[in-house]
């Protein structure tokens, strides 16, 4: 996923501020895409010189408010609809279970049983995001109706991996 094309859509909804574009990846797309304080403000750098977006509102401290000019948005359009996204996802996890042979098998079920137990601390905290977004707060806008199908996909993945975990562990002998 690229940063640039995530900034984009965001501001789409409505002109934000580095910080307030913050917020909105910590309570909806960490999960999808997590970025940096560092990443975020040093991408809106590119794109205003790229003129893909454009400063709207200039506040105390060098706060500055950002909307998406039609080139940006033109830019957002051509990603979403004519470029495939790549699928190549790396996961450490899967790295270490493809390597699970290096340790005993008593370790290597204490992983499988790790894995479970942050996913369901994950969960936690997913449910508890999910209860305090104001989803109707948001009225019928795209950020909620698209928010929402992304939060299930979140919740659902997390329930598969709870129960590979557990089926995992289960098939490491004692």
């Amino acid at each position: 996923m690229s940063l640039r094309h995530a900034l984009i859509g965001l501001l789409r909804e409505r002109p934000a501020s580095g910080y307030d574009l913050m917020q909105i990846f910590e309570k909806s797309l960490h999960q999808v895409w997590p970025a940096t304080k560092s990443q975020v403000y040093a991408e809106l750098a590119k794109l205003a010189e790229a003129g893909l977006i454009a400063v709207t509102a200039e506040g105390p401290r060098g706060r500055r408010e950002y909307a998406p000019t039609e080139a940006g948005l033109a830019e957002l359009r051509h990603w979403l609809v004519e470029v495939t996204p790549e699928e190549h996802q790396r996961s450490e996890t899967l790295l270490r279970v493809f390597l699970l042979g290096a340790v005993d098998r008593a370790q290597a079920k204490e992983f499988m049983l790790a894995v479970r137990e942050r996913t369901l601390a994950d969960l936690a905290r997913l449910d508890a995001l999910t209860a305090s977004i104001d989803w109707d707060g948001h009225g019928d806008t795209d950020l909620a109706r698209y928010g929402v199908i992304v939060m299930e996909w979140g919740r659902r993945m997390m329930e598969m991996t709870r129960e590979w975990s557990e089926w995992g562990a289960a098939r490491i002998p004692d």
